[in-house]
């Protein structure tokens, strides 16, 4: 049987922690790119992370480049590469430096895997999926952004703390976009199947809510002189797993959405089924109207960062 091919480009924090993890789990062979002008970096952190695989017991083939050749025919690309916040900045700050940092990566992805699915992780995530869309004119279902389950991830951490229970009971939900504008969704979160509006009073719910809505901010104070990696590089891996091991995960993530929930065409997070043809579905879930006040609003945001791209 013919082993999975996974390329990640951005052979930074984010990049060679999510290289980690996929090894850890033997998804694939790993090529980790970065450009040029690191030099041999991507090659000494392939190989150093080679070297631990008598260790790991894992048999995976990693090799790090400054060269798309060889990442051709890759079944899955991941797009870390971007500049990353810093303390104060926003992820919109980011729009134009990543837009053509992104554009660039997702043209020379599709050219030598024009069969690939793109996993994107840059900042602003919802605009920059867009753009490695545009860019790479692959069909919307191949192309998916990481962010709802980062953003899920950290809610359901959060809860569990607050509860005191193991995170592996604790199942949420969040949708829009990535940031500061997600929506998270209490009412459809649950501990063991209990609803956690019937565990956690309404106002320290919102407490919680707010903390993962911040997220990635608290990391970037915290660290001072980066941001969050060892969350959104585990879960990038999720993702690659579901897709080459066609798992057909229920996630949520940045899908292209144009009919679902009156989007009209743009990528927002959403709940999707995810396995080896990329978004094989979109789920549509029922809001209140304060929810889809909410969502309205965050997709609002994710419209008026597209329209600012300069592509």
């Amino acid at each position: 049987m013919k082993r999975a091919k996974i390329t990640i480009v951005g052979a930074g924090n984010v990049g060679a922690t999510a290289a980690h993890w996929a090894a850890a789990q033997e998804l694939g062979d790993i090529v980790l790119v970065d450009v040029p002008q690191v030099g041999d970096m991507p090659k000494g952190k392939a190989l150093d992370l080679y070297e631990s695989a008598p260790i790991s017991g894992s048999d995976c083939k990693i090799t790090g480049t400054n060269s798309y050749e060889e990442t051709a025919d890759s079944d899955v690309v991941v797009i870390t590469a971007g500049v990353a916040r810093k303390p104060g900045m926003s992820r919109d700050d980011l729009l134009n430096i990543n837009t053509g940092i992104v554009k660039g990566v997702a043209e020379q992805a599709a050219k030598f895997s024009p069969n690939a699915i793109l996993i994107v992780v840059s900042n602003p995530l919802d605009a920059m999926v867009y753009v490695a869309w545009k860019a790479s004119g692959l069909p919307p279902r191949r192309v998916v952004g990481q962010a709802g389950i980062l953003d899920t991830s950290r809610f359901r951490t959060f809860l569990a703390m607050e509860l005191g229970v193991s995170v592996e009971d604790v199942s949420a939900l969040l949708m829009g976009g990535h940031g500061d504008t997600m929506v998270p969704l209490p009412r459809y979160a649950s501990v063991g199947g209990i609803p956690v509006t019937q565990l956690i009073p309404k106002e320290r719910l919102d407490q919680i809510v707010q903390r993962a809505r911040d997220g990635g901010a608290e990391i970037v104070n915290l660290l001072k002189t980066g941001s969050a990696y060892y969350a959104p590089g585990a879960a990038v891996v999720q993702m690659i797993e579901a897709i080459i091991r066609d798992k057909k995960r229920v996630l949520p993530c940045a899908a292209y959405c144009d009919r679902e929930y009156g989007v009209g065409g743009y990528f927002v997070g959403v709940p999707i089924v995810l396995g080896t043809s990329g978004v094989e579905k979109v789920i549509e879930v029922e809001l209140n109207g304060e929810e889809r006040a909410s969502f309205e609003k965050s997709v609002a945001s994710v419209k008026d960062l597209v329209k600012a791209l300069q592509l």
